[in-house]
Formats: C-alpha cells, structure tokens, sequence
C-alpha cells in the first residue's frame, strides 16, 4: 500500500471532526478569546499552516493571492478573523490544497527529509506534526466555548 494511501483516510477522519467542529461555530463565537488567540484566529491559523506544509513538505507552492496573516503570533495579529464563511472557504480550500500535494508526492519522497523552516523532516513527520498541530487549535476552541458558557450563564 501507498504511504499516501494509509495516510488520507487518517487525514481526513481528523480534518472532517475539525471542520464540523468549525462550521457549527457561531459567527459569535469567532471573536472569544483566551490570551491573544481568538477562535477565528485558531482557525485561519490551521488553514494557513496547512498551506505552509503543502509548501513545504509536499511541493504545493501556496496560492499567489494568500496572504499570511497568523504567522507572528495571536498577539502581532492585527486582524480579527470574524467572517464565518470566508474562515470556512479557506479551510476547505488549505485541505483540498495539501490533498493534492499528497496524492502527487511520490512513495520515495514521503520518507525523504525536506529542510523547512522548522528544521528537517520527512512528509510522513510532517503530517504527524499537522494532526498535532489541529488537535491543539481543536481543544482550544473547545475549552474557549465551554468557558465562555459558564461565563455566559454566571452572568444571568
């Protein structure tokens, strides 16, 4: 069996709990925060780190059009990230954008180390490293709603 083959049926159990997660949100929610970190924030986030692995680790260039605007940080961001159907199309569209860097990297190549910015690592790491990554930004999210009902409801 293909690494890739192995590899999207994970992927995408992980993506589609993430992204059903994100489309139940309510444009509301988007702007709680813990820290500097909105939800709108962790979600563009995601969507941008995606296209930076496809970039990267799987010769995806990224979209000529994207703009970076996560990747200083939740407290060097200037922008709030409140546009529910905007957040959605570019998560639905970092995802069919790393699919496709998958689904065309060759078997060598899913174990060969690329150098990045983050320092060497193979395809395979790096897919690990994005399951992480969206996990993290998924508990986030969750514990930002669950707080903010609790405080929600204080208040009543």
């Amino acid at each position: 069996m293909h690494t890739c083959q192995a590899i999207i049926p994970v992927w995408d159990a992980l993506q589609l709990r993430f992204h059903k997660t994100a489309k139940e949100l309510a444009e509301e929610e988007l702007p709680l925060r813990i820290g500097p970190a909105s939800i709108g924030y962790m979600l563009r986030h995601n969507a941008e780190v995606e296209y930076m692995f496809a970039e990267w680790f799987f010769e995806q260039p990224m979209p000529a059009d994207l703009k970076l605007l996560t990747n200083r940080g939740a407290a060097a961001s200037e922008h709030a990230f409140t546009n529910h159907q905007e957040l959605m199309q570019l998560l639905e569209a970092s995802y069919t954008h790393l699919v496709e860097g998958m689904n065309r990297l060759s078997e060598e190549a899913w174990h060969e180390p690329k150098n990045s910015p983050m320092g060497p690592s193979t395809p395979i790491e790096a897919i690990g490293r994005l399951m992480y990554h969206t996990g993290i930004h998924a508990g986030q999210i969750s514990l930002i709603r669950k707080h903010a009902e609790r405080a929600v409801e204080s208040e009543s």
